[in-house]
């Protein structure tokens, strides 16, 4: 019994003294008042009187400083974020190309030779079977198709998801990877709302039209994807850049889509050529010379779309009445 409470005592004055220490470091030691830590300058200084209790703190953060999300993720060396446009979403090894040593210095012939064989090793390494070596290919291709089309990177990891997604469910035999590859780059298109159009997507695709769209319908409706019909309002940007048209043009064409979808013009016509449309009808009401060849050649939209569609937006627009337009002279300008 008496152990047990010569124990106890020296348990309480153990406690008493870490709480007393506890506070010592809290409090100045010359006024008692509070101090704060000054991380710029790397000081324990008190609030009061002003004294430096403590200085040269170690500072356990990066040595480096960064003002946007960007730029941190640029100086970070904690390793790159994983991502789906990766066969292994980025979490295996690099090795670069550079035959340079960590101070900047060319490597001897031996050991170029020796890092070449690395490499190749890793490389074989990484994909392990067919399935991975046919996804790594297909990512690539995603990749490459969204950076000539100035596709953003979110898209293109929405596309990686989409072909995962097809790959998973086992869509893939009989049809080529690269069809595949180009129907989920262009149903991502579609999902985000860019302007990229289908002849947009032959001219970087490895495959024709027919094999690209059969299989964009095919995996759209095996996935069930939720994707609307494309509007027409999103290619103005585009066009009117092409066409080097100025903002009261693109403001009046995208009233007059905006109009025409309220009257139902757009049910059933194509998106792209409502748009050429709506940019040749807005140059007519503006004032501005763009003959229908013109807008032809920027939009890849025939001109016969484009006159039968630009009455029915002008129409719409005014009400359902017929309208009298004056188009101007040039080639394709004849309504």
């Amino acid at each position: 019994m008496t152990t047990l409470s010569t124990y106890d005592a020296d348990e309480r004055d153990s406690t008493v003294e870490e709480e007393e220490t506890e506070r010592g470091e809290h409090v100045c030691p010359d006024c008692g008042g509070n101090l704060t830590q000054d991380g710029t300058r790397g000081e324990t200084v008190c609030a009061d009187c002003g004294l430096v209790v403590d200085e040269d703190a170690i500072d356990h953060g990066p040595e480096w400083r960064a003002f946007d999300s960007a730029e941190r993720d640029q100086k970070s060396r904690v390793g790159a974020p994983t991502t789906k446009l990766m066969h292994d979403e980025g979490l295996s090894t690099n090795i670069g190309w550079q035959n340079k040593d960590a101070n900047g210095n060319s490597l001897s012939s031996r050991q170029r030779e020796k890092m070449q064989r690395l490499r190749t090793w890793n490389e074989r390494f990484r994909t392990r079977d067919h399935s991975e070596r046919n996804l790594k290919q297909a990512l690539g291709e995603i990749d490459r198709m969204g950076s000539a089309l100035g596709v953003p990177e979110s898209a293109r990891e929405t596309a990686g998801v989409v072909y995962r997604r097809a790959l998973d469910e086992g869509l893939l035999p009989g049809r080529s990877i690269e069809g595949i590859a180009t129907a989920s780059l262009y149903a991502a298109i579609r999902q985000t709302n860019l302007p990229q159009t289908i002849d947009d997507m032959v001219v970087v695709s490895r495959v024709d039209e027919q094999e690209f769209t059969r299989a964009y319908r095919y995996i759209n409706r095996e996935l069930a994807l939720e994707i609307g019909p494309p509007d027409p309002a999103n290619y103005l940007t585009k066009f009117v850049s092409k066409v080097d048209a100025s903002d009261e043009l693109a403001m009046q064409a995208r009233d007059l889509i905006e109009t025409g979808k309220d009257e139902n013009v757009h049910s059933g016509k194509s998106p792209v050529g409502l748009a050429a449309a709506a940019i040749y009808a807005a140059g007519l009401l503006v004032d501005e010379e763009l003959t229908q060849e013109t807008v032809s050649e920027a939009t890849d939209v025939s001109t016969v779309t484009i006159r039968d569609r630009y009455r029915e937006l002008l129409e719409a627009s005014a009400g359902g009445d017929a309208v009298e337009t004056n188009a101007p002279s040039g080639s394709g300008a004849s309504a």
